[in-house]
């Protein structure tokens, strides 16, 4: 899980760091994330299992998971990552778990046009995303996903808790977009909050060359 910038000012292999401290706030939320992703295998009907991991990092939340699960030869999976070097490491770690159905493609993750051919998806992973980007570009990305998303398809997202608050904002716009929830994390302790929804209403067209989101610089 990473949020990789159009135009980077940080370091964003060195923004991994803090997930080899168990106790750190991001592998608590990994963690979580995690085990909403074994959920959603676990609830997938028999057969292939589509995912798509947006801004997907070094991708532990989904190679981690997958590559222990039962529906391990199930699961195709399209990560999405700028960050050439990141995405370089979550290509190894794939092949090293022996996920020959896991595509890592190092491009721009806010434009439509790079799911072509991955979508409709079972799973959908927008970690790391929602904080990084402006208000309304996380209400257009929402809108977007029944586009990305097969019915009944689980989407697992990310954002933190710090002043002003989006989070209900989010799981408001879900529901708009024809979502029902299946979980909500939020730990009293810590900043971060962890969704869960699945699109019970119609799925929608797929349009290539769509900008959904811009990161901040």
């Amino acid at each position: 899980m990473s949020p990789p910038s159009r135009e980077r000012k940080r370091d964003w292999v060195a923004w991994h760091e803090p997930y080899e401290d168990p106790a750190s706030a991001l592998s608590r939320r990994l963690r979580i994330v995690q085990g909403l992703l074994r959920d959603a295998l676990d609830a997938a009907p028999p057969g292939p299992v589509r995912a798509i991991s947006i801004c997907a990092g070094r991708a532990r939340d989904l190679l981690e998971v997958v590559a222990e699960h039962p529906r391990a030869p199930d699961v195709s999976a399209r990560l999405v990552e700028l960050d050439v070097a990141n995405a370089g490491h979550a290509r190894r770690s794939a092949a090293a778990c022996g996920l020959t159905g896991i595509e890592v493609v190092a491009g721009d993750a806010g434009l439509s046009t790079v799911y072509d051919g991955a979508v409709p998806a079972d799973v959908v992973l927008a970690c790391g995303v929602f904080g990084n980007v402006p208000d309304a570009d996380v209400h257009q990305t929402i809108g977007f996903l029944p586009a990305m998303c097969a019915l009944r398809a689980t989407v697992i997202w990310t954002r933190h808790r710090k002043p002003p608050d989006l989070t209900a904002a989010i799981r408001t716009w879900f529901i708009d977009a024809g979502f029902e929830e299946i979980a909500f994390v939020a730990p009293m302790d810590a900043w971060f909050g962890v969704g869960a929804h699945r699109l019970v209403g119609p799925t929608q067209p797929f349009a290539r060359d769509e900008r959904l989101f811009t990161f901040f610089r």
